[in-house]
C-alpha cells in the first residue's frame, strides 16, 4: 500500500523519443552528464550524440531509442536530486509505461542503471529482431469503450491476430496486429464512430507477436541483479504493485507479450490516495493521458530545464 504520502513519479516509454531531448540537461549540470556517460560505457557507442543531434531515423530505432529514453529519463531525476536533495523525489510509488516500467525501477533503486542499459538495449534488439519474422503494426483506436476495442478484435480474428496492447486512458486502445488484420480493425471502428491513428513502431508490441524477444529476454532477466524497490513500483502487466526481487522479473518478462494496463495502473494508485504525479522524461504522453484518466488530480511535467523549477516549486 503506499500510504499518506500521496505522490507518485511517471516514465514515459518508446514514441516518447525527439532529438535534442536531454540536452539542456547535459549542457548545464554535470549529475546529467555523468548518468550519459556512464550510459555510453555500457553501450560502446555515443548514446548522448543521438539524443542530442542524431537523426530522428536513428534515435527511433527500437534499441535506440529505448535506452535513450530510460537514460535521459534518469538524468533529469539526478538533477532534480542535487537540486532539491534527497526529498525532492520522494514519493509513495513510481510506473512506467512500458520501457519506463525499467526506469521506475531504476528510480526505485531496484536495478542500477547501468544494469537497466545494459538489458534494455538487449530488450530494444530482441523486439527489433521479432519484427522481422512477420509484417505487423500498431494502431490506437480513439473514441470506443475497452470492450467496444476487445470485441472487434475477436471480430477481425479470422485475418490474423489483433490484441489489445495499451490501455492508455478511458477512450483509447492501442492494438497490435498482422498489417492485413489491423486494417480490417481499422475498418470495423471507423464504422462505428472512432477514429483510427497508426502508430510509427516497428511491429506489434505487447502482442504474442513478441514471444521470440520474451524468450531471448528470459535469460537475461534471470541473470540481472534485482533488489528490494525503495518504493513499490506499478507493474504494467496486472496494475499491482512488485517490489520484491522475484516478482520485479516476473513483470518485466510477462510485459513483453502482455498488454499495459496503464488505465488501470492510475487507477491502483488513485485508490490509495496518490493525487499529484510528476512526469519526468522526454514528452507530455502520460501527463496527457492521467489528465483523461482524472482532470482532477494534479501532474507536472520535467521534460526540460526550463519546466523544471515550475514542476518543482509546489
Amino acid at each position: 500500500m503506499v500510504g499518506m504520502n500521496k505522490r507518485a513519479f511517471l516514465f514515459p516509454g518508446q514514441g516518447a523519443q525527439h532529438v535534442g531531448m536531454g540536452k539542456d540537461f547535459f549542457e548545464q549540470f554535470e549529475e546529467a552528464r555523468n548518468v550519459y556517460l556512464r550510459a555510453n560505457d555500457v553501450l560502446g557507442f555515443d548514446l548522448a550524440r543521438i539524443c542530442f543531434s542524431g537523426e530522428e531515423t536513428e534515435l527511433s530505432k527500437t534499441f535506440i531509442s529505448q535506452p535513450a529514453i530510460l537514460v535521459t529519463s534518469i538524468a533529469m531525476l539526478e538533477v532534480i536530486k542535487s537540486l532539491r536533495g534527497t526529498g525532492a523525489t520522494a514519493c509513495s510509488a513510481a510506473c512506467g509505461h512500458s520501457l519506463g516500467e525499467y526506469t521506475a525501477l531504476v528510480f526505485a533503486g531496484a536495478i542500477s542503471l547501468e544494469d537497466a542499459v545494459r538489458v534494455v538495449y538487449k530488450r530494444g534488439k530482441y523486439m527489433h529482431e521479432a519484427t522481422d519474422k512477420t509484417p505487423t503494426g500498431m494502431v490506437a483506436v480513439l473514441g470506443l469503450t475497452d470492450k467496444d476495442v476487445e470485441g472487434i478484435c475477436q471480430e477481425v480474428s479470422s485475418y490474423g491476430v489483433v490484441c489489445a496492447a495499451n490501455y492508455n486512458c478511458p477512450g483509447q486502445v492501442v492494438i497490435s496486429g498482422k498489417i492485413d488484420a489491423l486494417g480490417e480493425a481499422v475498418k470495423l471502428a471507423k464504422s462505428r464512430g472512432a477514429k483510427a491513428v497508426p502508430l510509427k513502431v516497428g511491429g506489434a508490441f505487447h502482442s504474442p507477436f513478441m514471444a521470440s524477444a520474451q524468450a531471448k529476454l528470459a535469460p537475461e532477466l534471470e541473470k540481472l541483479r534485482v533488489i528490494r524497490a525503495s518504493v513499490p513500483v506499478v507493474a504494467n502487466v496486472n496494475a499491482g504493485y512488485v517490489r520484491e526481487p522475484d516478482e520485479i522479473k516476473d513483470a518485466l518478462l510477462a510485459q513483453i507479450t502482455n498488454p499495459v494496463r496503464w488505465t488501470q495502473s492510475m487507477e491502483t494508485l488513485f485508490r490509495d490516495g496518490v493525487n499529484k504525479f510528476y512526469e519526468v522524461g522526454p514528452g507530455k504522453v502520460l501527463s496527457g493521458l492521467l489528465r483523461r484518466i482524472d482532470p482532477n488530480k494534479e501532474v507536472r511535467n520535467i521534460e526540460s530545464v526550463h519546466s523544471l523549477d515550475a514542476a518543482l516549486s509546489g
